[in-house]
């Protein structure tokens, strides 16, 4: 069958109102970019997005499309002009591209009220048509191997048969700028690929202490950030800080089992500094409610004490299983679980506080003078772009 369209479908975009042209364009502007290397033209308006693909392979296009955020589903689709005889044609076409002994259904929508025909009148014409030229098919009106769609539109006719899920959510740009704690575990990763299908764009921001922490571990996560720029489509800009003289001043100068808390504040204290230089207006991390000492509500509590910045947590009441299934399905799992250890599990305390009183904690910190630390810190950032070459590579045995 050969398709000259593909009909882009919103997802929760078509739920505003007001502002709903400003999702729409900038998903469209999304769909551009993906499709630059393609000969086709982008055409979006309210309820719905046409991209006219020439000669183009259609479903090398959705391909380009899957990880938009923003997209509901994409469907191949012809256009024809508003008539009987071009309907009759068109769904002769696509009847034949059925291979024998399979059922179908015409199933018509009608957005223009005023074609002559009603809803049954076109599923008459179109099913009488095929039962009537073909001998390899057979109707089922409640469970077909087909639906023929027949879409009458103000501007034409859409027919297809095809309707492919996209990522759903909002079209990345509409909900702002993040900055992701992103540490190389399973969860991190997860949580900012979550949030941008939100329409949240990224920069991560990870803690390496060498040589306590291998330059693997580095490596590792840069490798996760390519993954997630792929996945996403949007380059993911990663700000690789050293923490090692922060990290050591921590564990002599603060009890090991408050060292952990203060290692988080010093964390966010961080990230809070970088986040104003990036004009982010918000941190994200992988938290997930319970799962360890520095991630219990009282932990949270003093640790978010030293930012003003609201701190996301998009993964924090979820079980630990669904969260390896998002990995696993995302792309960044295999890369996660290798064995190179962050900064945070080199230095776990034997037994961290998970109820940390917070006036405790603020005493024993201010024995120290961490600010000329920290701005030293951010003075030495390592800055990491996406690589493009790894799309090409398969594994990740340059790593191990």
């Amino acid at each position: 069958m050969k398709f000259d369209h593909i009909l882009v479908r919103y997802g929760e975009l078509t739920l505003k109102t007001k502002n709903r042209m400003m999702f729409v364009y900038a998903l469209r502007d999304r769909m551009n970019q993906a499709l630059s290397n393609f000969d086709v033209e982008v055409r979006a308006n309210r309820d719905r997005a046409y991209i006219d693909i020439n000669d183009e392979n259609p479903y090398e296009i959705i391909d380009k499309l899957l990880n938009i955020s923003g997209i509901l589903s994409m469907s191949p689709v012809v256009k024809i002009a508003k008539s009987d005889d071009a309907m009759k044609e068109t769904v002769l076409k696509f009847a034949n591209s059925i291979e024998s002994g399979h059922t179908f259904k015409i199933e018509v929508k009608r957005a223009d009220k005023n074609y002559h025909l009603d809803t049954f009148g076109i599923q008459q014409l179109l099913g009488g048509q095929v039962m009537e030229h073909t001998d390899h098919l057979t109707v089922d009106v409640k469970k077909p191997d087909y639906k023929i769609m027949v879409e009458i539109r103000p501007d034409a006719i859409y027919m297809y048969y095809d309707s492919i899920k996209g990522l759903g959510g909002l079209p990345l740009g509409t909900g702002g700028k993040a900055l992701l704690m992103l540490s190389g575990g399973i969860d991190s990763p997860v949580a900012g690929i979550d949030l941008m299908k939100r329409g949240v764009e990224i920069e991560a921001i990870h803690f390496h202490s060498p040589p306590y922490t291998s330059p693997q571990a580095t490596e590792k996560v840069k490798k996760l950030v390519d993954i997630m720029s792929d996945r996403t489509g949007f380059d993911i800009k990663l700000h690789i800080v050293p923490f090692t003289e922060l990290q050591t001043t921590i564990y002599d100068k603060v009890p090991d089992n408050l060292s952990m808390t203060s290692t988080r504040r010093v964390m966010l204290r961080l990230s809070e500094k970088l986040s104003e230089k990036i004009n982010a207006e918000a941190i994200v991390n992988g938290e997930n409610l319970g799962q360890v000492a520095s991630q219990t509500l009282t932990s949270m509590y003093a640790i978010n004490e030293v930012t003003n910045l609201p701190v996301l947590r998009p993964l924090l009441t979820l079980e630990k299983n669904d969260i390896v299934a998002m990995a696993k399905r995302m792309g960044t799992y295999e890369t996660s679980i290798l064995p190179f250890e962050d900064c945070c599990t080199i230095f776990k305390p034997k037994a961290p506080k998970t109820k940390p009183n917070l006036e405790m904690v603020k005493k024993f910190e201010s024995n120290v003078d961490f600010e000329p630390m920290i701005e030293k810190a951010l003075n030495n950032i390592e800055v990491y772009m996406p690589s493009k070459e790894s799309e090409e590579v398969d594994d990740f045995s340059d790593l191990l």
